[in-house]
């Protein structure tokens, strides 16, 4: 006996965790039972054309895979990836999201969403990809996520760089090689030769 949509659909929500309207099309399963089952309460809408279970736990992460729900193709960079990994003190009220030169930005997402835009290796270099809430979040390394800083550090605050980078060589969060690396490719080697040296002496 085949499931009904109603069944369908809860299963893809409890597979998916985080969902679009796009994906239930995918399944075949007609746009009015989504409808019906926000109604009832079942379902939660969680951004624009973003879904969830009601009682889905949601973890401290859920900004960021919400965000790669809507713009798979972006990464999570700055204060977001900071906090992401875990340094520093900067809890962002938006999600930081670089998306390449060329790309659209996503339209409305129904959250805070800042969209900073990198070109060539500078977008390409050192992704990781991390597992939330169902969602393949894109997020930068350390080493580039600290690079990134200085070379926005009129946007985010020189203080927010400095702090990120002594917290993160204390805890040996990157190796200077990665860093060294990552400077060139954002071309901030000089502006961040200075403060590295006077960190690791």
């Amino acid at each position: 006996m085949s499931r009904s949509p109603h069944d369908r659909l809860l299963s893809l929500a409890r597979t998916r965790k985080l969902f679009t309207a796009d994906h239930v099309a995918e399944a075949g399963i007609h746009s009015q039972e989504l409808t019906r089952l926000v109604a009832s309460g079942e379902l939660e809408r969680v951004a624009r054309g973003c879904y969830r279970l009601a009682e889905a736990e949601v973890t401290e992460h859920h900004g960021l895979a919400r965000t790669a729900l809507v713009a798979p193709r972006g990464v999570i960079c700055l204060l977001s990836a900071l906090a992401y990994h875990g340094i520093g003190t900067q809890l962002p009220s938006t999600v930081w999201l670089a998306i390449e030169r060329g790309q659209r930005a996503p339209r409305e997402p129904g959250f805070p969403l800042t969209i900073v835009r990198y070109g060539g290796r500078a977008f390409r270099e050192d992704i990781e990809v991390h597992p939330v809430e169902g969602q393949k979040v894109r997020v930068y390394g350390v080493a580039k996520t600290l690079a990134d800083l200085f070379k926005a550090r009129n946007r985010v605050g020189l203080d927010v760089a400095l702090e990120a980078l002594r917290e993160a060589w204390r805890e040996r969060r990157f190796k200077i090689p990665e860093l060294e690396r990552a400077a060139r490719v954002c071309r901030v080697e000089r502006v961040m030769r200075p403060y590295l040296e006077a960190i690791v002496s």
